[in-house]
């Protein structure tokens, strides 16, 4: 049986592609590249080692997994992003930093977590300023769900964090809703609401330009809590519908 088609959280657009970032494709792919087969991705084999491993989510353009594969060869990074020009133009960087500890995925990430990555595989997961729909009638769209934040708990090895950025402040809201719904997801927050910006993160693009338009980014960090913890401290779902108080932990 196919499984049933979600609602894609992304539109590909026609991007101009630089000649640089054609050959990094046709060339540094096969460095960098996974090719995905009919069974879950192998992360321990293809890495060659047993490692701390980090995952990122639409990655854009690379500023922050290729700053973080740069300065932290002793972690495996993998990223996933849909949009060809921002994939070829992280492989430049990896090439030219001569990078080894960096795989990345060209492809719909629900798909990927869905199918592809084991479950318990990493110890980090960031998902910094997805695409906010924020047309009320596209909220649909939105990467950031219930099931998605399921599907990240599960790939977080317990103790992992996974950590959410956005500049949109009723996505933020959603986002926190959703992931304080979860019981495998404990804040990290002192009052279950947002963090400060975490100290690795260079401004991205997306960052700066909503910056010149004053924005404010909010930031949120959860951390997977074992099985039977989660069990003992379940979420009362009545907390979290319209007018409803977020939970704090």
């Amino acid at each position: 049986m196919q499984p049933h088609r979600h609602i894609r959280s992304f539109v590909l657009r026609a991007g101009r592609m630089t000649s640089a970032q054609e050959r990094a494709l046709a060339d540094l792919w096969p460095n960098y590249g996974l090719n995905l087969g009919e069974d879950p991705v192998d992360l321990e084999a293809i890495f060659g080692r047993r490692a701390p491993r980090c995952l990122e989510i639409g990655f854009g353009v690379g500023e922050v997994i290729g700053s973080l594969a740069e300065t932290h060869p002793h972690i495996d990074y993998v990223g996933i992003e849909v949009h060809r020009p921002g994939v070829g133009r992280l492989l430049l960087r990896a090439a030219q930093a001569n990078v080894r500890n960096l795989r990345v995925i060209c492809g719909d990430a629900v798909e990927i977590l869905r199918d592809k990555l084991v479950n318990d595989s990493f110890d980090e997961i960031l998902v910094f300023f997805p695409d906010p729909w924020h047309k009320k009638r596209h909220h649909k769209r939105r990467l950031i769900d219930v099931k998605f934040a399921a599907s990240l708990a599960a790939k977080l090895r317990s103790g992992g964090v996974l950590r959410l950025a956005t500049d949109w402040q009723d996505y933020a809201e959603q986002m926190l809703a959703v992931c304080n719904s979860n019981p495998r997801l404990a804040s990290l927050s002192a009052d279950g609401t947002y963090v400060a910006r975490p100290d690795f993160r260079p401004p991205t693009r997306f960052e700066r330009r909503g910056a010149r338009l004053g924005l404010t980014v909010w930031d949120l960090a959860y951390t997977k809590v074992p099985l039977e913890e989660a069990a003992a401290n379940a979420v009362d779902d009545e907390l979290h519908r319209e007018g409803g108080e977020n939970h704090a932990r």
